[in-house]
């Protein structure tokens, strides 16, 4: 908490002027053109390793990026939030792409590894039933990278298992129809700050160099 208070008086004494005149912009309104799912673990700060500005990117955070899915009239089988953040970010603020991205030394994954029953928190316990696919999948084999200790695969295979959910959403499924929105699966590796992106062609987590970066910037319609 000290860091964090004596942070923003440096803030308003050192960085603040050169911002003034981005927030003066920003305070008339937003137009990110990326929702960002992030995890919350505090080791993972999408602005920071995606070198983005504010105004860039509208970011949901929640224990291990999930997304509760959809049912078919369009209301979310769990919480509201997520699927609200989901229909602001689309139908208010015209976001073009939608970013899901995982992490490594996932404390929620490691959870549900070791099983939900052992999770004593009952909020937490519920909400990590979101990732149950995803661990059903890691034991019936399926693993994008076997190098990687257990909880890392279920980490990843958990991404995807996120844009699934995420597609169950109809606004989601109609703009994905259109071509008028695109969803990305990244990975953050906390231990080397490198990011993953998923490359469909190769079916793995492929590392965010400057040629994958070329080809997700290739199909981008803008």
């Amino acid at each position: 908490m000290k860091k964090l208070i004596r942070g923003i008086t440096d803030f308003r004494k050192n960085v603040l002027e050169g911002y003034r005149e981005t927030f003066a912009r920003l305070a008339l309104g937003q137009s990110p053109d990326v929702l960002f799912v992030a995890c919350s673990d505090s080791r993972v700060v999408p602005n920071l390793f995606a070198s983005t500005d504010p105004g860039d990117l509208f970011v949901v955070r929640n224990v291990g990026n999930l997304i509760p899915p959809c049912q078919e009239d369009g209301l979310s089988v769990g919480d509201e939030s997520e699927a609200a953040a989901i229909e602001f970010s689309l139908l208010t603020l015209k976001v073009s792409s939608i970013i899901i991205c995982g992490h490594s030394e996932c404390g929620a994954m490691q959870g549900i590894l070791a099983g939900r029953n052992t999770i004593s928190s009952p909020n937490l316990r519920s909400w990590l039933q979101y990732g149950e696919k995803s661990l059903k999948k890691l034991n019936e084999g399926f693993s994008l990278d076997k190098s990687l200790k257990l909880h890392n695969q279920l980490s990843q295979i958990n991404v995807l298992e996120q844009k699934r959910n995420m597609e169950s959403y109809p606004i989601v499924r109609e703009l994905l129809k259109q071509n008028k929105l695109k969803i990305y699966c990244w990975w953050f590796d906390i231990a080397t700050a490198d990011v993953y992106s998923f490359n469909e062609s190769l079916e793995r987590f492929k590392i965010l160099d400057d040629e994958e970066a070329e080809l997700l910037l290739s199909s981008l319609n803008y």
